[in-house]
């Protein structure tokens, strides 16, 4: 893996070119390692999708989206792309793999230092020239978007959580003490290295990293959608409002009717929603 700093390119599929269709510039997909200030290396694809280019090449419209994925999601991981594909419809994508997932080094800590993997993909996404960036985050990673955007002042211009939990602990659903068990023992942990591909760090929060409620207020004025759906079998309905309740008139709430749970169950017809919401907001 690469060693070097953050937006270095350790390996690419088609790097930019100079090619241009009617006067505008096109940029091919690209693939790399990104280094996190902690030093933990960040699998990142970035896909041009539908950015536009003025006469001098600049990036002139459209956000790019920054997808943050869920617990044991990764860059190449179908749902992923699929999502990626939707948001391409509006303007770039960067996508990444957190760390202890896919080809990203380091072990997951569940929300808590993926805030420095979604910081660089950021940052790098800011390097390859998009002014406008949209940070959306489903599950842990719609808890990791509200976090980045409290805690790094003008990091983003939108915000999308969906899906995500309102506070830390939560064992209130079978699916999420299934979590715990993944995440706290020594053999869910194997399950959950060898099952799902993903690394978890053996040691506990500390300190405990700010809640995604604790988060929100702090989001301001920075625009912020909370996405919800009403069959989640993971995060019941309180889990949403309170963050609602907590970004007051600064915050959006969708409740999905018959939805499920995160990237899976984000329709297509969703995604395009989000991404309508986000062009609209990036500023």
């Amino acid at each position: 893996m690469s060693s070097g700093a953050a937006g270095h390119v350790a390996r690419s599929t088609d790097c930019p070119n100079s090619e241009t269709t009617a006067g505008t510039p096109v940029r091919a997909q690209l693939r790399t390692f990104l280094r996190t200030d902690d030093g933990v290396t960040i699998d990142a694809v970035y896909d041009p999708g539908t950015a536009v280019y003025d006469a001098s090449g600049t990036l002139s419209a459209h956000p790019v989206f920054v997808v943050a994925h869920g617990f044991t999601g990764a860059v190449d991981r179908p749902h992923v792309r699929r999502v990626a594909q939707a948001f391409a419809r509006h303007g770039a994508v960067v996508t990444f793999s957190f760390r202890g997932h896919g080809a990203s080094g380091g072990r997951s800590t569940v929300g808590d230092r993926e805030v420095l993997d979604l910081a660089v993909a950021v940052r790098w996404a800011r390097q390859l020239g998009h002014a406008r960036v949209a940070t959306v985050g489903f599950s842990m990673g719609g808890s990791v978007v509200l976090r980045h955007a409290a805690l790094y002042e003008a990091g983003t211009d939108a915000v999308v959580s969906v899906s995500a939990p309102a506070r830390w602990y939560y064992r209130g659903t079978a699916p999420m003490r299934r979590l715990h068990w993944l995440v706290t023992r020594p053999e869910g942990r194997a399950v959950s290295r060898y099952g799902f591909g993903t690394r978890i760090h053996h040691r506990d929060w500390d300190p405990v990293p700010l809640s995604p409620v604790e988060a929100v207020p702090r989001i301001a004025p920075t625009p912020l959608l909370i996405v919800h759906g009403d069959a989640d079998g993971y995060f019941p309905l309180d889990h949403p409002r309170m963050l609602a309740a907590a970004a007051g008139d600064q915050g959006e709430l969708w409740l999905e009717p018959d939805m499920g749970h995160a990237e899976h169950a984000a329709s297509d017809a969703l995604l395009a929603r989000i991404g309508e919401w986000a062009v609209g907001r990036a500023g």
